[in-house]
């Protein structure tokens, strides 16, 4: 079996390699496994972020089909914790995705 190739890695900023070079270096691997690792941690990231959305989500949809149907119309309080949660998922969800 022939030996692995290196990555290419192509930096347009030269201050950008350096930053990430000093960073390899600092955590004692090479630069390709540094890039590696921190892609990998981005991406669980995303996914861990999705599955507690999802969870919340199913909890709050069990929750409402569990409900009596004169209890269906939401309270202000539930109205408000669902549009905080709206504007988080605003904040935090949008255009973050690895």
């Amino acid at each position: 079996m022939s030996d692995a190739k290196a990555m290419n890695l192509r930096f347009p900023d030269p201050e950008q390699r350096a930053a990430i070079a000093a960073a390899a270096k600092q955590e004692g691997v090479s630069m390709q496994e540094y890039i590696l690792s921190a892609a990998y941690a981005r991406a669980t990231a995303v996914e861990q972020r999705f599955l507690e959305g999802f969870k919340e989500s199913k909890a709050r949809s069990g929750a409402a089909f569990a409900a009596e149907p004169s209890s269906m119309d939401p309270s202000e309080e539930q109205r408000a914790a669902e549009q905080q949660a709206r504007q988080e998922i605003e904040r935090h969800g949008r255009g973050h995705a690895a």
